[in-house]
């Protein structure tokens, strides 16, 4: 008898799993139209995508995860070491191709994907190279997910973000770079220490270039809604300048110690990178410091640049740039920091 009740869920194919395991409910109704899956691409299954759809996937912020690399065998091989740890870890498809069109329908396309600069080899010289590479990403991207967000992670950040928005034809609300997200978290975490206080209570920013010429902007850091340098000033409190200096300094420099401590860097931007998933996908609108195009505001006027400002960030990119207050220095600080950007750009013919 059992046999027979078993090969009664036989079909053309075999066995039907879903009819022996489950039985239908009555007067079904069907899928709410507001129902909807969240996806995001990776294009570059190196060390930080990586660290980035790990860090996706354990924060259970997708619904579906594509990875996108040029080499077909280390790329099913990531696919399937994050496919088979499914049982501990919230229920994501994760697909997995060097074929764009598993992007399809994206509502996020992250691109970590970008070329090492040579030994010798000038800053220009690893754009150039970038750009040639972006040509054949960043369209195909923009193909199967026109409405999608692109947030760029490759270096330099900042140039390659207004390559990407030049190739991809998107509105420039929806594409962005990850910016100086990263150094504001280094420079959050480097104050917290100083000041013995837990990071999350500090509010501070860094803006303008991921690189050299980024800008701390220490008049509008505050610790639990106090202004800190205000605070020293109506107290009396001595500081000194250069140690506000050396903090900043430590923080243009973290990359580099960790990429000669371990080789280069991963956890911290996939956790960077995942916090910006998170308010794109779930329209959190949060401020976060990204790279944006950057006309108009803080004195920058007729130059298409993209550099980061605090913005706030939802399910359509950039909802809006926060009118933060800076003074006179740091303002001309930014600007500097837009030429810098500028003079690298300029040269790319695009």
């Amino acid at each position: 008898m059992q046999k027979s009740s078993s090969n009664s869920s036989l079909g053309p194919g075999g066995l039907d799993l879903s009819q022996a395991f489950f039985k239908p409910i009555q007067s079904v109704a069907p899928p709410s139209a507001t129902s909807r899956r969240t996806k995001v691409s990776i294009v570059g299954a190196g060390n930080v995508g990586m660290a980035i759809a790990q860090t996706i996937l354990t924060q259970d912020l997708v619904d579906e995860l594509a990875l996108v690399d040029a080499k077909p065998d280390m790329l099913r091989g990531e696919m399937l070491d994050l496919q088979h740890a499914a049982a501990f870890l919230p229920r994501t498809r994760i697909l997995a191709s060097t074929d764009y069109s598993v992007t399809e329908c994206s509502d996020l396309c992250i691109v970590t994907a970008g070329a090492r600069q040579m030994p010798g080899e000038s800053r220009l010289g690893l754009v150039q190279r970038n750009v040639a590479l972006f040509r054949s990403i960043i369209p195909p991207l923009a193909k199967f997910s026109p409405d999608s967000v692109i947030l760029i992670v490759s270096n330099p950040v900042d140039v390659l973000t207004y390559v990407a928005w030049k190739l991809s034809g998107f509105p420039p609300n929806r594409v962005i770079g990850s910016g100086t997200n990263l150094d504001t978290s280094r420079f959050q975490f480097l104050l917290a220490d100083h000041l013995d206080v837990n990071a999350q209570d500090v509010q501070a920013y860094i803006v303008g270039e991921h690189g050299d010429s980024s800008v701390a902007l220490w008049s509008s850091i505050s610790v639990g809604g106090v202004p800190i340098l205000s605070f020293l000033d109506k107290h009396q409190i001595p500081y000194e300048k250069q140690m506000l200096e050396g903090i900043h300094e430590k923080v243009v420099g973290g990359a580099y110690e960790v990429i000669n401590l371990k080789g280069y860097t991963s956890w911290a931007i996939g956790y960077s990178v995942a916090s910006l998933a998170r308010c794109i996908t779930r329209d959190q609108r949060r401020i976060h410091p990204v790279s944006v195009l950057a006309r108009g505001f803080y004195g920058i006027k007729d130059e298409d640049i993209f550099l980061s400002l605090p913005v706030q960030l939802g399910r359509s990119g950039v909802v809006g740039v926060a009118n933060v207050c800076m003074t006179d220095e740091e303002a001309g600080r930014l600007r500097a920091s837009a030429e810098a950007i500028l003079e690298v750009q300029s040269q790319l013919g695009i």
